[in-house]
């Protein structure tokens, strides 16, 4: 008796749906992009109960007429892509055909659809065809997905909370409209409009819609290019900072991808200027050819193989690093009359899904138009390195206080300003350590009393492993006994009243440290030690030092930040002063 046969179409189709849709969002993703690559230049997206009940999207794109229709049905029907070579140069966001037929299988489909000439309606129950008539001629798609997993109940079982699956849609939504500002989109949960985009093609346009004015106001354009890709886009300023690197969005050739390796750049070209657990909101655009981009790696499409992904991270990388160094980051204070709802934030209110409206405000909302300003800076090949003078970070301010021992009250022309003395000495040390530990050759001190260090048995072996490093910054030692070694010089840049102890952290951070790189070793000692040396909280120090650090930190490279990423300074306008003791009231 023959065991192996043939398995059913409609079972195969359920199967493929476990890959294609895992969560509700999948579904709004497969429909949109089937939207986007009919070139539609308007997309509704409508859910009922965050898409569990029902999930509509309607386009105004080329549409289909009733043989296509009928066939998009089926499994590997497709009109992305027909033979091998267009595999490898896909430049359309569907192409599998894996995506109607799957979703059909395991719900209520109802596809309506025109391509101005003929119009077609077809319901579809669990991937049986139940019903095929003609519709309006009104030119697009219209796609209505009810009842999902209504055959499936193991699969509806895990779907996640009303709220985590809206969540999810809400931000893939926000990912295409980032990804394609010239389409308008439209995005309606139970009859509340979560997003609205005019289809403008202005980018910090979309930006302001989804993540408010005030962030907008704080983006800053970046363009870069090279031989195989081109870089475009929007960062933003580290006051901006989120707990959530969700708010990094990575668009490949238009297609909202995942990638660990690009994700890790961006973070690390923000290195020292927010804290470590805290990501930038930033919206990086990719153009290739498309044959340096593998899509065809999981059915969602969103992990991708990318060709001399190192070229890549390092136009990135320059153009982020390059972009902050000309900004004057000294985040400001702003007075503002009541607090404002954030207009994306998602609220659970007797089990249903709400989204705060924005308030009424008393005070005129600044319009669009002022944000339109150009902020792009572009890096040109073979650049000259732009020298700052040292007023061109920050005008010198004047210390007046030190309060709380801490921080540091200043004044200019400009207005108010308060800065953490800790935070602004470590800045400070940081940036003389890196500079120091970076020299070809490191002057050492001889000790006139060596220093004996001991270590575990486990300690000892790896810090043995590793004496070339002590070596390399100057450090004279020799072994002594079991599990010890002795100091005789050090480096002239350690501070004379903490050999010791500079040294203890030097050797702390090598036997941590599970593969050395130079310049992780010199970031990681430059940051332990500044921290270590300067000046304590609660440590009062006169003006006149306070007036010499100040003048300092306006000669470092960035002076606006300690090497964890908090701020050294915030200010108060000349005008945020007179709003908060109502000498103004506008």
């Amino acid at each position: 008796m023959d065991v192996i046969k043939v398995m059913d179409v409609n079972l195969s189709n359920k199967i493929a749906a476990g890959e294609v849709v895992e969560k509700l969002m999948n579904v709004v993703k497969e429909l949109v992009e089937n939207s986007i690559d009919a070139n539609s230049s308007t997309i509704k997206i409508e859910l009922i109960d965050s898409g569990i009940k029902m999930i509509k999207v309607i386009d105004d794109g080329c549409g289909m007429n009733k043989n296509d229709a009928k066939l998009c049905l089926e499994r590997h029907a497709t009109s992305k892509i027909y033979t091998d070579e267009d595999l490898f140069n896909i430049n359309t966001l569907g192409f599998r055909g894996e995506a109607i037929p799957s979703i059909a299988s395991v719900s209520n489909f109802l596809l309506k659809t025109s391509d101005g000439v003929t119009g077609t309606e077809i319901f579809v129950s669990g991937g049986v065809i139940k019903e095929i008539k003609n519709s309006d001629l009104r030119k697009g798609t219209e796609i209505t997905v009810s009842d999902i997993f209504f055959n499936t109940p193991a699969r509806y079982k895990y779907l996640k909370s009303l709220y985590t699956e809206l969540a999810n849609i809400v931000d893939y939504v926000n990912k295409m409209a980032l990804s394609f500002p010239n389409i308008s989109f439209t995005l309606i949960n139970n009859d509340k409009t979560l997003l609205n985009t005019d289809g403008s093609g202005n980018l910090l346009k979309v930006i302001s819609n989804i993540y408010g004015i005030s962030v907008a106001k704080k983006m800053v354009g970046i363009k870069n290019s090279d031989d195989d890709y081109e870089i475009s886009g929007y960062i933003s300023y580290p006051e901006n900072a989120r707990s959530s690197k969700n708010n990094i969005t990575i668009l490949v050739n238009g297609r909202c991808i995942r990638n660990t390796l690009i994700n890790r750049c961006i973070v690390e070209a923000y290195h020292t200027y927010i804290p470590k657990d805290k990501y930038p909101i930033v919206v990086i655009k990719i153009d290739c050819d498309t044959s340096l981009v593998d899509v065809n790696v999981h059915p969602t499409k969103m992990d991708v193989k990318i060709s001399k992904i190192d070229n890549l991270l390092n136009l990135i990388t320059d153009c982020i690093s390059n972009t902050l160094e000309k900004l004057t980051l000294i985040p400001e204070v702003k007075y503002e009359d009541r607090p404002i709802s954030n207009l994306n934030e998602v609220t659970t209110i007797n089990n249903e899904i709400d989204f705060k409206e924005d308030e009424k405000k008393e005070y005129i909302e600044p319009k669009f138009e002022d944000l339109t300003f150009d902020f792009t800076y572009e890096v040109k090949e073979n650049e000259v390195s732009y020298e700052k003078s040292e007023d061109e970070k920050f005008k010198m301010i004047n210390p007046v206080a030190l309060i709380h021992g801490t921080y540091i009250i200043g004044e200019n022309e400009d207005g108010m300003y308060i800065m953490d003395q800790h935070a602004v000495n470590e800045r400070i040390n940081y940036e003389y350590y890196l500079k120091e530990m970076g020299k070809e050759t490191i002057e050492a001190t001889d000790l006139l009393v060596p220093i004996k260090l001991e270590f575990s048995n486990k300690e000892y072996l790896i810090l043995k492993q590793n004496f070339n490093i002590l070596r390399n910054i100057n450090i004279g030692f020799e072994e002594f006994g079991n599990n010890t070694i002795i100091i005789r010089s050090h480096p002239n840049w350690i501070k004379k009243d903490y050999v010791e102890e500079s040294l203890r952290k030097i050797i702390e951070v090598i036997i941590e440290e599970e593969s050395f790189s130079k310049e992780k070793f010199n970031e990681k000692i430059a940051t332990t030690l500044a921290c270590k040396m300067s000046i304590k909280a609660n440590e009062y120090v006169s003006l006149e030092e306070l007036k010499a650090l100040i003048e300092r930190l306006r000669q470092t490279n960035n002076p606006f930040t300690c090497p964890h990423g908090r701020p050294t300074i915030i200010s108060y306008s000349i005008y945020e002063l007179e709003k908060l003791f109502k000498r103004v009231m506008q």
